[in-house]
């Protein structure tokens, strides 16, 4: 039986979760009173209901917004510091983090003073919680090329701190095809490459993203299953997905999570993984997602294993470090009885 309990103590890897989004509604009030920033709210928990959305667009409205707090080396510090001071809580031994530096250097903050910052968490989260993590730049479908091209030459300066670049956004009018020499240029400085397609936007994104960026890793990837030859391609390569089953949910992705497709994913043999997205607009951490995507499509222990193996192993890991973790959880499926 999946209970909040064992979902708590399995370890797992998170692959699909926006730093910005983690932005809580207290710290969110301290940074700006912090900034001398004025908010649109009076109160963290008259923003928290404000927390409804009935797309992706409506969303990113009020993300931009919370993005506005963020402004000094400190600020960057904390947002990190506090998502992976909860990731560690989450029982989440390795986690692999987007930011927006677009929605930053727009504001005219150095992509210098947002990097170390958050890199600077990073390395303190290893050192005190042994939880290790890489960084992934993303780039913003709604800005111009010219400023998706300078954001990666810009990356580039920092690659011992940067894994990979993905693709997030806005999808719908933003077909994956537009970004063909953003993409190049990262691969070609030898960046890991992953993008937000199928959450809104076609099957024909998916295909795009696949042939054209040439991505390691789909981020969301839910309307795949529109396409039986893409899922056959999907699995035969074995294409890792980053799920988010809350942000699903919230966004009307899916009306009820009974439909959510997480489970047929599994079925299909698609490699899908769980993940919170912008957890504190979601309504629940990775923990959160686990249990309850579990309790509405009557996942098995079975179901739980593979997605937490399969958090592991879509990793931008080493071979080795995939191994260790792989080797933890196996050794915690046994003492429960799953293996």
């Amino acid at each position: 039986m999946i209970t909040p309990e064992l979902i708590e103590q399995m370890p797992k890897a998170e692959l699909h979760v926006h730093v910005e989004g983690t932005l809580e509604p207290e710290l969110c009030f301290e940074l700006a009173k912090r900034n001398h920033i004025e908010l649109e709210f009076a109160t963290a928990e008259e923003l928290r209901e404000a927390y409804q959305f009935g797309s992706l667009q409506d969303f990113l409205d009020i993300y931009y917004q919370g993005c506005a707090v963020l402004i000094e080396e400190q600020d960057f510090y904390d947002l990190t510091w506090a998502h992976l001071e909860k990731a560690h809580q989450q029982n989440i031994r390795h986690t692999e983090m987007f930011f927006d530096p677009q929605a930053h250097t727009s504001r005219g903050i150095p992509f210098k003073r947002v990097v170390d910052s958050i890199a600077h968490a990073m390395t303190d989260a290893e050192t005190k919680f042994g939880l290790s993590s890489h960084l992934i730049f993303c780039i913003l479908r709604h800005m111009d090329i010219e400023s998706a091209l300078a954001t990666v030459d810009e990356a580039i300066k920092f690659k011992d701190q940067l894994i990979g670049i993905g693709l997030d956004s806005s999808e719908n009018g933003f077909p994956p095809n537009l970004y063909t020499e953003v993409f190049e240029r990262a691969r070609d400085a030898g960046f890991k490459a992953v993008a937000h397609a199928g959450e809104e936007g076609p099957p024909d994104y998916v295909w795009e993203a696949l042939d054209i960026l040439k991505i390691d890793r789909l981020d969301h990837g839910n309307r795949s299953l529109e396409d039986e030859k893409l899922v056959a391609r999907l699995v035969e390569e074995q294409m890792a997905l980053t799920v988010c089953p809350l942000s699903n949910l919230k966004l009307r992705v899916v009306d009820e999570m009974t439909e959510h497709p997480l489970k047929i994913m599994l079925d299909k043999g698609l490699k899908a993984t769980v993940n919170s997205d912008d957890p504190a607009y979601f309504g629940g951490h990775v923990n959160a997602n686990y249990l309850t995507v579990s309790e509405a499509l009557n996942l098995s222990v079975n179901d739980l294993y593979t997605l937490a193996r399969n958090s592991f192993d879509a990793s931008f890991l080493s071979a080795d470090e995939k191994k260790t973790y792989i080797d933890e959880l196996d050794n915690f499926a046994q003492e429960n009885g799953w293996k």
